[in-house]
């Protein structure tokens, strides 16, 4: 099969916006691993549903304005949120 370069160069950037993607996540979960130390010392639950449904809200309303399907939106900041209670947990654990 012949090469496209019109392909080639949107899967270019496809894959740069992944690694971009991946660098970002990394960020923020040592931000968040910073909160659940703050959570522990402070006798804070590790979740905190009231600023989840915040959130929730805030990701679908910058994914409206962004043409990004809010719906999918949600499913990831809920699948993130999942990731940091569990760090949470576990840090208030030890």
């Amino acid at each position: 099969m012949q090469s496209d370069p019109e392909l080639e160069r949107l899967r270019g950037s496809i894959d740069n916006l992944d690694a971009a993607i991946i660098c970002l996540l990394a960020e923020r979960f040592k931000i968040t691993q910073r909160v659940g130390l703050l959570k522990r010392e402070r006798g804070l639950a590790a979740a905190d549903p009231e600023r989840e449904v915040q959130q929730i809200a805030r990701l679908r309303e910058l994914a409206h304005g962004a043409n990004l399907d809010p719906e999918f939106a949600e499913k990831w900041l809920n699948f993130v949120v999942a990731e940091v209670v569990r760090h949470h947990e576990a840090i208030a654990a030890e």
